[in-house]
């Protein structure tokens, strides 16, 4: 498989993921019973701001072969919808990028000068932990490249970072690599930079599977605070120890809430590149269709098989 084809491969299970965590929102009295019974909603299923970043991350790389943080700039203004769902200061930043305004001028002046640590820069990065799965190094650089625009704290690009990093293990064991889920979890922190992210998926190699993704969530979050500290480490162990079920993945990670959409899509994102059957039919019918542009032009570069 080309590289555009696993980055291809990684926007669908993100954005399945994305558009079902969504529908998870609301009533606990509602949604928990659902939860519960694994009762999956009628569709279409919209896709959120998650999957509309990733789309543009998946056009850097078709386009560019990898990822210029000003041309990235000019995607994610081009493609900005206020109705996706982005958060407060996304619609501050993008629509200061669409009036022409440079992201390296305006970045770094959100939240009091401080940068964002905001978990978008890790919600639509595993298609480039895809795409540059066979080079670590290339992974790394390019994910810090795509959190630039947005993101200038080190928390926000390290959680780029270790989440493109924890995609293209996904796609190495998916090839046949073997590794547990704290050897993958320690592979990750050993590519992740010095911070409150790094420290917080050590602290998750605390746990097993028996613990539950519920005790994980207890002492790291599961996206509460939209941070990429307490979302990050969350969707690394999710994705580490349901690497091999799609489906399994997608409910251990739902049924933490927080920002469910975003750390279904992460996880999603990541998964799909081992269980690459996993993605079930029905789930991926009821999603709302994604941009024909990006699937003509994939395809003029890397032909269907």
């Amino acid at each position: 498989m080309q590289p555009i084809e696993r980055a291809l491969l990684s926007l669908e299970g993100l954005s399945v993921a994305d558009a079902l965590g969504e529908r998870f929102f609301g009533l606990p009295s509602e949604i928990m019973p659902a939860m519960a019974w694994r009762k999956i909603p009628e569709g279409p299923w919209p896709y959120t701001d998650d999957t509309e970043m990733a789309l543009s991350i998946v056009e850097s790389l078709l386009e560019d072969g990898g990822i210029d943080a000003d041309a990235l700039a000019k995607r994610f203004a081009a493609r900005y919808n206020s109705r996706r769902g982005y958060g407060g200061g996304a619609h501050i930043l993008l629509t200061q990028l669409r009036a022409g305004q440079r992201w390296d001028q305006v970045a770094p002046q959100m939240f009091g000068g401080t940068g964002s640590f905001g978990n978008g820069s890790a919600m639509r990065i595993p298609p480039l932990g895809a795409y540059f799965a066979e080079d670590i190094d290339a992974v790394c650089e390019h994910a810090r490249r795509s959190a630039l625009p947005t993101h200038t704290n080190p928390e926000g690009i390290a959680g780029a970072v270790a989440t493109a990093v924890m995609a293209a293990l996904a796609w190495r064991v998916g090839d046949g690599w073997k590794a547990t889920p704290a050897e993958l979890i320690r592979e990750v922190l050993r590519h992740t930079p010095e911070s409150q992210v790094r420290q917080n998926i050590e602290t998750t190699l605390r746990f097993d599977l028996q613990d539950g993704s519920e005790k994980v969530a207890e002492w790291v979050g599961s996206g509460q605070r939209i941070s990429c500290q307490d979302t990050v480490p969350f969707c690394v162990w999710c994705a580490a120890h349901y690497l091999h079920n799609y489906e399994e993945a997608f409910w251990a990670t739902v049924r933490c809430l927080g920002d469910r959409d975003t750390t279904c899509a992460i996880v999603g994102g990541i998964v799909i590149l081992a269980d690459r059957n996993g993605l079930p039919e029905e789930w991926r019918i009821r999603r709302e269709p994604l941009p024909a542009d990006i699937y003509d032009t994939a395809y003029a570069v890397a032909p269907r098989p």
